[in-house]
């Protein structure tokens, strides 16, 4: 399988990692922030519903509206002065207390930590809310374009979430990752409603759903869960609508087809995943005196690396690629050998 981002990988022990290790490169690509794209518009004169389960999709999201500047409780605290997640939720954390590091120090590196983490959801978000605008002009049938069109207005409301806690409570917003931004404007800038669906609402749209979950278990800030635990159910739905979107896909694509769908999906998520978290250990590194490499080789090393890798993946996006056709038996060691999944 071709590996996306070649130039950038290097390992780090047994394991291959991407890295921007230049400052120059990954500054310019921030700055980018034109990104051309071509993709067709879709009329279309049929105005009833033609895929029932869409339209039930689309009504139900009606019903689960809110309201991100009155229904969140904006008066609860959230600081670094107490354990946000449990110290175990918290790479920085870990790290700093086998270091010797005192509770407080571990406590505000948690507080960075989550910031950049809901920092980069909500880059996401905002990819989200600019590639749904583009599959409300290219899907085919009025009901997708109904759902993508109402996926919009949840986007918009993700950003705005998001964005007012990061301000409001973290004090900054942290730049996006390079590495997440150029898998991003590979799906804004990817040729078909196929390729835009399949990426955002199937991949990137589960492994939202995993991350917030598990964030929302480890929370121990009343804050923070009320407003995972409301844009997670949101994103449930998105890649509800994935699943739903894919299906019909599937049913009609050739073996050949299928087979380059599902090393797609391998390559984007394995590119993510080779990250492992190093453009947020470079960040703060300085900071709290860790060394980046240092801890990937740590953890990439540890007896149960695939278990804990494994859990943003296996939440979702995992069982409905498998339901989907699009993880089998010809990818399954890959994911294997990369630790996305046991």
């Amino acid at each position: 399988m071709d590996k996306l981002l070649p130039r950038h990988r290097r390992t780090l022990g047994t394991f291959e990692v991407i890295e921007f290790g230049d400052e120059a490169e990954v500054a310019q690509l921030r700055a980018r922030q034109q990104v051309p794209t071509s993709q067709d518009l879709r009329w279309t004169w049929e105005y009833g519903s033609e895929v029932a389960e869409l339209r039930a999709l689309y009504e139900k999201g009606k019903l689960a509206q809110w309201n991100a500047e009155h229904d969140v409780d904006w008066a609860l605290p959230c600081g670094p002065e107490e354990w946000i997640v449990t110290p175990e939720g918290s790479l920085l954390a870990q790290v700093l207390k086998l270091m010797g590091r005192d509770e407080a120090t571990q406590r505000a590196a948690a507080f960075d930590e989550i910031g950049y983490l809901l920092s980069q959801l909500l880059h996401g978000e905002q990819a989200a809310l600019q590639l749904c605008g583009q599959l409300t002009s290219g899907c085919e049938k009025m009901d997708e374009k109904w759902y993508a069109a109402s996926q919009v207005a949840d986007e918009a409301r993700h950003v705005e979430v998001f964005s007012k806690l990061l301000q409001r409570k973290f004090g900054a917003i942290h730049p996006i990752s390079p590495t997440l931004k150029f898998l991003l404007e590979l799906l804004l800038q990817a040729p078909s409603v196929r390729e835009k669906t399949l990426g955002m609402q199937t991949l990137f749209e589960g492994m939202a759903v995993g991350i917030m979950d598990l964030l929302r278990s480890q929370s121990r800030n009343p804050l923070l869960s009320d407003v995972l635990r409301r844009v997670e159910q949101d994103e449930a739905r998105h890649a509800a609508f994935g699943v739903l979107m894919m299906r019909r896909v599937v049913r009609r694509s050739s073996a050949e087809e299928l087979a380059q769908m599902e090393d797609w999906c391998f390559s984007v998520l394995e590119a993510l995943n080779a990250n492992q978290q190093l453009d947020m250990l470079v960040l703060f590194g300085p900071k709290w005196g860790i060394d980046p490499e240092a801890v990937v080789r740590m953890t990439t090393s540890l007896p149960n690396f695939a278990q804990l890798n494994c859990l943003p993946y296996v939440h979702t996006v995992v069982p409905n690629l498998k339901a989907l056709g699009l993880l089998t038996d010809r990818s399954e060691s890959e994911w294997r050998r990369v630790g996305m999944l046991v």
